[in-house]
């Protein structure tokens, strides 16, 4: 069967229009840390192998370390075959490495042998990191929804999505909703790097000649942080603040937050005493006690409105304006809200 090598931007579109199986052929643990989005794992080599393989390439040389890697890894290769099939019954697979080195054409000659037919990304992926990179640097017309904790922009900008529009949900990727309390109910986070990864896989998925709206956010959600080239380039764009009332805010809270248990809900609130003040904090976590969390949440939505207040003035928006938003007609708002982002875009 005949071996396709492609440049990364041919290898990723051909990947996309396939609906083929792509294979990691890295370390698990490598895998683990971050990995093309969409890839699965098929390690030429398991961690214990790839770590005494690379021990005997610095000792002996290179066709030392081959040896051992056949020696280790070769009576298993049929294994490797079998879920390959699993995985990719039609046997048409994408495979990456490293570097687009020893492990994937090797595990590349394995599948050929077995009949499939297989594209490798020349390069590896390294060479699909300065991809990602390079997403972050290209100029693209975003439109920052900001607000107020509580008013809801997660979900106005799933609104928006189904109306037509372009989104990236940041915090959806990191698995966090940004506030102290943003990990309570969220799967565990992403490392740094596939973070990363899947912020700009779903960019360059997104048309650049349209608006894409984002989030208005920190540097860091949770303990992930934004690329300094994305981060700036949000900072810089235009932002719609939604204004929603705060009683409306409090009780999105409430049903978001107040099911938590109370023990969990006090050491989030500690945690940022410093910043709050101790004595605004200990009246909040003297809230909780008491089990009245609309008064808890009002105290913390003091901290927070003059948190957002403080940082949006630190932002050199373009444009800065805002929309009035009311939950029991939302439908009603978000047309306000496209056409206030239409008349910006005149």
């Amino acid at each position: 069967m005949q071996l396709r090598l492609l440049e990364v931007n041919d290898f990723i579109n051909a990947y996309k229009k396939s609906g083929a199986v792509l294979l990691d052929a890295r370390s698990s643990g490598e895998y683990e840390k971050a990995h093309i989005p969409g890839a699965v794992s098929l390690p030429l080599l398991d961690n214990e192998s790839r770590a005494i393989i690379g021990t005997a390439y610095k000792q002996q040389g290179r066709e030392a370390a081959v040896l051992k890697g056949f020696e280790l890894e070769g009576p298993r290769f049929h294994e490797k075959i079998l879920r390959a099939l699993t995985l990719a019954p039609d046997k048409q697979v994408f495979i990456y490495c490293w570097r687009g080195g020893m492990r994937s054409n090797i595990l590349a000659w394995l599948l050929q042998m077995a009949g499939f037919r297989v594209t490798l990304l020349k390069g590896g992926y390294k060479t699909f990191r300065h991809w990602i990179i390079n997403h972050y640097k290209t100029p693209r017309n975003y439109l920052v929804l900001g607000g107020k904790t509580g008013s809801g922009k997660t979900e106005i900008l799933h609104l928006l999505q189904q109306a037509g529009e372009q989104m990236v949900d940041l915090e959806g990727l990191a698995h966090h909703k940004g506030s102290t309390y943003g990990a309570l109910g969220q799967e565990p986070q992403h490392s740094q790097e596939h973070f990363e990864n899947l912020l700009g896989w779903q960019l360059s998925d997104l048309d650049p000649a349209r608006r894409i709206w984002i989030e208005n956010e920190s540097r860091l959600i949770g303990r992930n942080c934004l690329p300094p080239d994305f981060y700036d380039l949000q900072i810089k764009s235009p932002k719609i603040s939604v204004d929603v009332d705060t009683q409306v805010r409090t009780q999105r809270i409430l049903s978001e937050y107040a099911c938590f248990p109370v023990d969990v809900l006090i050491e989030r609130t500690v945690s940022v005493k410093n910043r709050m003040g101790p004595q605004h904090a200990k009246m909040a976590v003297d809230y909780l006690h008491a089990g009245d969390y609309e008064a808890w949440v009002g105290k913390m939505l003091e901290y927070y409105d003059k948190t957002y207040s403080h940082s949006s003035q630190q932002q050199p928006n373009s444009i800065d304006t805002t929309v009035p938003f009311k939950w029991d007609d939302h439908e009603v708002s978000l047309r306000k809200l496209i056409n206030r982002a239409n008349e910006i875009a005149k």
